[in-house]
């Protein structure tokens, strides 16, 4: 008798569902607006948590306020008050734009497949690679914008 067995490496990857990350980008778009929304009419807005501990502004510190300033019509005013978020806001963007024509034309995963090649190319694992990435984006913000531009007012 001859036993198979399969190493965990030769299983197929699991694959997201089609528009999995599409509904990922509207729900924090959604979510981003109605607070944004709640703040310009009421003033009222989140409390930060990094900001009441120490003092520093969070790399998302002054998300709000864009948002508010966007529906506003004040994209100057956006930028300033978070631009890191604003040009994350701005690729956000277009890769939902992106997925939107995959959907429409029934290219899926095109997108994903073209980003990841030249990291899978070195062995590299996209999710983790993203995940890491933003992370030292985040940090390098954090102590820019306190350190170098002081905290917002």
């Amino acid at each position: 008798m001859v036993t198979l067995h399969t190493h965990p490496q030769s299983q197929p990857a699991r694959r997201a569902r089609p528009g999995q990350g599409l509904l990922s980008l509207a729900a924090v778009g959604v979510s981003g607006l109605g607070l944004s929304t709640l703040y310009s009419f009421t003033g009222l807005g989140l409390g930060c948590t990094m900001r009441a501990l120490t003092g520093w502004d969070c790399p998302f510190c002054g998300g709000t306020r864009m948002g508010s300033a966007l529906l506003h019509a004040d994209p100057v005013a956006a930028f300033w008050f978070n631009p890191a978020a604003a040009v994350g806001l701005v690729v956000a963007t277009v890769l939902g734009g992106w997925l939107i024509v995959e959907l429409l034309t029934g290219h899926r995963g095109r997108l994903a497949r073209q980003l990841s090649a030249p990291l899978r190319r070195h062995g590299l694992r996209p999710a983790r690679v993203a995940v890491v990435g933003s992370l030292v984006l985040m940090v390098t913000w954090t102590l820019f914008r306190n350190l170098v531009l002081g905290p917002l007012p």
